[in-house]
């Protein structure tokens, strides 16, 4: 039972990131029914912006200032880049055909990727100490520092969004063009403001879960964002593409499941489970966990 309860905690702690990252996928989706396939690139550049900003802080000893500033800085940048590939990828060609979209983001997430391994090379880096390291025994479970830390801002800053969604003005907006964009229109909500902030908020989120992979797992590599990407992709849609709970859902099962498969039967399967799960949702319920069928007229 104690193994068990150990690679629970285990998975809830590797989900909260995929959650984090599935969030940014499902709210992008929500406004333009686009999937943002370099979403997972700009998490890997919000692990490289933490890095570097650690790198600036490390002559002082680690603390939770110091690790809220690296966090936070790395949320504004990536926030910044995300409006920036909306403005030069995406908005140009969004009244185009949905594979041109697909194409656009493929493209984008390539781009992102050679380029960084230019500017940050191909070898892995690893992130200095942000915070006061320390175990914990609970029940005969160990909880480390940085677990507790990626559970607890995971789960904060899913309640921000959460908050910011259902009570803030532009919150009711992005539910409103996500509901329909012409009639957004039509009821005078600036579209572009409301997809901009969107792609902020999605980025921003993803650069948490960069910063705190980086303090969990502390090699990152200009490639990272491939496989956190899809996994969070799947999370996204075993959820229910478009549903914002259902992307905290199933990043929960998808880090559940493989920390299961590792612990109980072999690390061969690490990355298979997603998938595996990706193909049982499509057939036994395509549109998701939490998802809505959406009819559509040709």
């Amino acid at each position: 039972m104690t193994t068990f309860l150990q690679q629970l905690v285990n998975g809830l702690s590797l989900g909260s990131i995929y959650a984090l990252i599935a969030l940014g996928y499902t709210m992008v989706y929500g406004v333009l029914r686009l999937i943002n396939f370099a979403h997972g690139d700009v998490y890997m550049i919000g692990a490289y912006v933490g890095y570097y900003l650690s790198r600036r802080l490390q002559g002082r000893e680690p603390s939770l200032t110091s690790a809220i500033l690296v966090m936070l800085g790395s949320m504004i940048a990536c926030a910044l880049l995300g409006v920036l590939i909306e403005r030069l990828a995406y908005r140009p060609v969004r009244r185009e055909a949905r594979l041109t979209l697909l194409i656009t983001a493929i493209g984008v997430s390539l781009f992102i990727e050679n380029v960084a391994q230019l500017v940050f090379g191909p070898d892995p880096r690893f992130f200095p100490s942000l915070a006061p390291r320390a175990d914990f025994r609970v029940a005969g479970v160990r909880l480390t520092s940085e677990q507790v830390t990626v559970i607890a801002v995971s789960v904060l800053l899913m309640i921000l969004l959460r908050l910011f969604i259902m009570k803030t003005r532009t919150g009711k907006a992005m539910r409103a063009v996500s509901f329909s964009l012409d009639a957004a229109k039509l009821m005078g909500i600036s579209t572009d403001w409301i997809i901009s902030v969107t792609f902020a908020l999605g980025s921003a989120l993803a650069a948490a879960a960069g910063v705190l992979i980086g303090m969990q797992i502390p090699k990152i590599d200009p490639l990272m964002g491939i496989m956190y990407g899809l996994k969070a992709f799947v999370a996204a849609v075993l959820g229910g593409i478009g549903s914002i709970p259902g992307a905290v859902l199933g990043g929960l099962l998808i880090g559940t499941s493989e920390v299961m498969v590792v612990g109980y039967l072999s690390s061969t399967y690490r990355e298979a489970i997603a998938f595996a799960i990706l193909i049982l949702v499509l057939i036994l319920r395509p549109q998701g966990l939490l998802g809505r069928v959406h009819k559509e007229k040709v």
